[in-house]
């Protein structure tokens, strides 16, 4: 594909969603030859420590200074919010030899969460253009998906353990996806912590969802130990069964060309 696509994964707090998302950066990283954009959308904020990456600030934060500066009257007149908002988020966009990486987190104090994900909604439009790719790891459960913070995607990958919990939140989230007319190129599930023997009944289980089976992800004592100990994702062998599987689920939604 040599069209700019922009990738949303999600799932289930604890389906693996983040380790997924961190997975596929560091194939495509290798594969090279692609600008890449990695959002963090996800309030708790856990896919830069998953990825090595140091954030000084998050969007939320931006967004909570500029509504205090508001109130002190502070910003001059000649300066609108959405000017003052995009200075500061491109000051915030941490970059990298090999990829880009934004968080959005929250804004901080009492609140309405909305502004963050429309925000959310115009970076992408905005600053993913300059970018071949774009991957989010969105907030975990439904709600990026009621507030239509998927609505420019055009491939969404949605991540499933083994639990009952975790089948039912993607079959709602394909739901949720056309109740509020959410139209994704691809909607792809993906088995995180199944057994090979499994592949089968999860792919005849994902049809019946609406989604296309990308592929399975095998239990990988390596992600545990690299997640226990704070090692980035980005630095797992070869080796690694999970690096393996995500290979060959990359390369078939043809992210890798």
């Amino acid at each position: 594909m040599n069209e700019k696509l922009v990738i949303s994964v999600s799932g289930k707090g604890g389906s693996g969603k983040t380790t997924a998302t961190a997975l596929i950066l560091r194939y495509l990283i290798e594969r090279g030859g692609k600008t890449i954009l990695a959002i963090d959308a996800d309030p708790a904020t856990n896919l830069p420590d998953v990825l090595g990456v140091s954030i000084e600030k998050t969007v939320g934060m931006v967004e909570s200074e500029l509504k205090e500066k508001l109130g002190r009257s502070e910003i001059p007149a000649s300066v609108t919010k959405k000017e003052f908002l995009e200075g500061q988020i491109y000051r915030i966009l941490v970059e990298t030899s090999n990829f880009d990486l934004l968080a959005m987190g929250r804004s901080e104090g009492e609140g309405c969460y909305c502004s963050i994900n429309y925000l959310l909604t115009s970076i992408i439009d905005s600053i993913s253009k300059n970018y071949d790719l774009t991957i989010m790891d969105m907030e975990a459960g439904l709600e990026h998906v009621s507030r239509r913070t998927d609505r420019d995607v055009d491939l969404m990958l949605v991540v499933t353990d083994p639990s009952r919990m975790g089948l039912q939140t993607a079959s709602r989230i394909r739901e949720l996806a056309k109740e509020v007319h959410i139209d994704f190129k691809k909607a792809y599930l993906i088995g995180n912590q199944f057994p090979p023997e499994s592949e089968q009944q999860l792919r005849i289980k994902a049809e019946e969802m609406g989604y296309e089976l990308a592929g399975l992800i095998p239990t990988d004592p390596s992600v545990a130990s690299f997640n226990a100990t704070g090692r980035p994702l980005l630095e797992l062998p070869p080796s690694s069964p999970a690096l393996i599987a995500i290979s060959g689920i990359t390369q078939r939604l043809d992210l890798g060309n």
